[in-house]
């Protein structure tokens, strides 16, 4: 025998999973979105929805292939995203044609709205923040563009002559240690200690000091750990210098736990 009931999709997901909290600070992307023209293909899903795509990925660390199938099969996904428990999801393909069409800078205006709403919630306040930068290796062909310097009698491909052959122009060769060369960029993030959100996000060309790079990524206040030290701004401990100091990580704490006290992360 076989029964038919009718659920909505908000009541088959649970009362306190990750999406719920992140979707009530969604920032609301009708103004942002409103230019962006509908993709072929993508007209049941929604300039919208795909956005909410976008992020899904980035929250579960998937690839494109990864995302079509965790929509299909995760209902959490779906009420996340927008879609009905029958409603077709995109297709993998799509993600790619979605993130050049909204661009950098409509993803850059969207986050920063996301994180001053966080901010005015009281779930992101930037008195501890830990920053850190890695190596991001472009899908480069390397070997073309040797071959084209070549062609060009260039002897030796630097930073200085890759622009004339490489395809992607504003990846440079950078350098860890002796030994450890990359082509590319480096990803400087900063994260906020209390929350553990992402703060802010900057990819400058790999050749780049990370002392620069970290501009990019430094908060208005508080302290900034990295590593197995901390630079403590010390107006955040009553005193008024001229500029940071750097502290061990273990007197660092000291202040960290004065502030912060035993509260959970929110």
């Amino acid at each position: 025998m076989s029964q038919l009931e009718m659920v909505a999709l908000d009541n088959l997901l649970p009362s306190t999973p990750p999406y719920r909290r992140v979707q009530a600070y969604l920032p609301d992307a009708t103004k942002t979105l409103s230019e962006v023209r509908q993709l072929k293909g993508a007209e049941g899903a929604g300039i919208e929805r795909l956005f909410r795509c976008l992020l899904l990925q980035f929250m579960e660390d998937l690839s494109d292939r990864e995302l079509e199938r965790y929509l299909e099969e995760n209902l959490a996904a779906k009420w996340f995203c927008g879609f009905t428990v029958s409603a077709p999801t995109p297709a993998y393909s799509l993600f790619t044609r979605v993130r050049t069409c909204l661009g950098t800078t409509r993803l850059s205006q969207l986050f920063t709205t996301m994180r001053e709403q966080l901010k005015a919630a009281g779930l992101m306040s930037e008195v501890f923040t830990f920053v850190d930068a890695t190596h991001l290796i472009a899908k480069a062909t390397l070997r073309e563009e040797r071959d084209k310097a070549r062609q060009q009698k260039i002897e030796q491909l630097t930073n200085e002559v890759r622009p004339k052959v490489a395809t992607d122009k504003q990846a440079r060769i950078g350098c860890k240690g002796p030994k450890h060369y990359w082509s590319g960029y480096k990803e400087h993030v900063s994260v906020d200690r209390q929350s553990g959100l992402i703060n802010k996000v900057a990819t400058p060309p790999a050749n780049l000091p990370d002392a620069q790079g970290l501009r990019h990524v430094c908060p208005t206040q508080g302290a900034i750990y990295s590593g197995i030290k901390a630079i403590v701004w010390l107006p955040l401990v009553g005193q008024r210098p001229s500029g940071p100091v750097i502290l061990p990580r273990s007197t660092a704490t000291k202040y960290e736990d004065q502030k912060l006290g035993s509260r959970p992360l929110a």
